[in-house]
């Protein structure tokens, strides 16, 4: 028995979505009664999202689907910037053209997850650029800069770990937090959004928001954290040894996004399900209680319902079809990735790097060592190994792609 009242707080609860928060009573209290309006903020730093930030758009999903109202804060000025925390080092700076190209880009993939519009449950998408561009520096540290302490600030885990392996963190950096936080009061005064949702690590900023809305306006407002989603072996999610998970599919293929959920470890499987799908909860208990070879049939669950959310459900039936054909039948498809030969040739090992397949030529070679790379169903053993239009090229039993002219 969920211990809110909410349908909000239960929804969140019984899918494995709360960390922390910082009211619960409040918050719960606040759902029951009115339509909240609750943000996450994504910082374009790349043309795409990953499958990392899943987990947030997800959130904003089920705050949807609870009777409340989605705002979507692209950070097209916190993105100037970009979020030190617990970064090695500190972000690439982007120009505000490439910023402007990826927020255009990303747009797209939450119209997959979200209903946009103007009723009272639509999700809305704003830019923290159109009232961070348009700060002055002296007004700004004289009304919001007086209610940060340094001392406070330095001992969030996000800061303490660069300073502790003596990495360097720039003014610059050191920012953002103050920036994110005033994100926050602007969204409760524009949009009456008294809610901000992050993942763990972003904690102390959500704090840094709910205190300086306090202050400032007296404005009550509340924080959920996510857990950091991990796989069953204890691996970050979505990093994978050929790179990021994309979202859109100009960035990954569909078929390789069914793929990544098709390989989900069996001790993930109801997890995900939970986090990543619409599936009801009872029918997500059956599944995961398969054993043996049956729980490939709770992976194909998770990834044709993980694929039609992000892409369609034409390209998840698409994906599982190319993917039935290629394992049950050992066909190609035209839905496999594919690599060009280009004027002066390609060799095995380059194809599997450049496929993705294989993350360098010398892991590549390895491979070919190993027996595990095929060309049209043939075992080759040989590095310069010549590839023609049409050659069907195998990376151990789950990886395959087309060699085009």
């Amino acid at each position: 028995m969920s211990q809110y009242t909410s349908d909000l707080l239960r929804l969140l609860d019984s899918r494995g979505y709360i960390h922390q928060l910082t009211d619960a009573a409040g918050l719960d209290a606040l759902a029951g009664k009115e339509i909240v309006p609750g943000y996450i903020g994504f910082d374009p730093t790349a043309p795409s999202l990953h499958v990392g930030s899943l987990v947030q758009i997800m959130l904003l999903r089920r705050l949807q689907q609870a009777g409340h109202k989605p705002i979507v804060l692209m950070g097209g000025g916190t993105g100037k910037i970009g979020d030190p925390s617990f970064k090695d080092e500190a972000r690439k700076l982007l120009t505000t053209e490439t910023i402007a190209a990826n927020v255009a880009s990303i747009k797209r993939v939450f119209e997959r997850f979200l209903t946009f519009g103007d009723g009272p449950t639509d999700a809305i998408m704003l830019d923290n650029a159109e009232w961070l561009d348009a700060l002055e520096y002296i007004p700004f540290l004289r009304d919001i800069g007086q209610h940060f302490s340094i001392n406070r600030m330095l001992s969030f885990d996000s800061v303490k770990l660069r300073l502790d392996r003596e990495q360097s963190l720039s003014f610059l950096e050191f920012n953002y937090m103050i920036l994110q936080a005033y994100d926050f009061l602007e969204l409760s005064r524009r949009s009456g959004c008294r809610l901000q949702m992050g993942g763990s690590d972003q904690w102390g900023n959500i704090v840094n928001g709910i205190e300086l809305s306090r202050r400032v306006d007296g404005t009550q407002v509340y924080g959920i954290t996510t857990p950091l989603i991990t796989t069953a072996d204890g691996g970050k999610m979505g990093k994978t040894m050929n790179g990021a998970i994309w979202l859109n599919a100009d960035a990954l293929s569909p078929y390789d996004y069914w793929q990544f959920w098709r390989n989900t470890q069996d001790a993930d499987v109801g997890r995900f399900l939970a986090l990543f799908t619409d599936l009801p909860l009872d029918e997500i208990a059956r599944l995961e209680t398969l054993q043996g070879a049956e729980i490939n049939d709770a992976k194909k669950v998770l990834a044709d319902a993980a694929t039609a959310m992000a892409h369609g459900a034409d390209a998840a039936t698409a994906a599982a079809e190319t993917a039935r054909r290629t394992f049950e039948e050992g066909a190609g498809d035209a839905n496999l990735p594919t690599v060009s030969l280009g004027i002066e040739g390609l060799t095995v090992v380059q194809a599997n790097v450049a496929l993705g397949f294989a993350p360098s030529n010398k892991e590549a070679r390895r491979k070919l060592s190993e027996g595990a790379i095929r060309v049209n169903g043939t075992v080759v053993s040989d590095p310069a190994h010549p590839l023609r239009p049409g050659d069907k090229i195998s990376f151990g039993a789950k990886k395959h792609g087309i060699v085009v002219a």
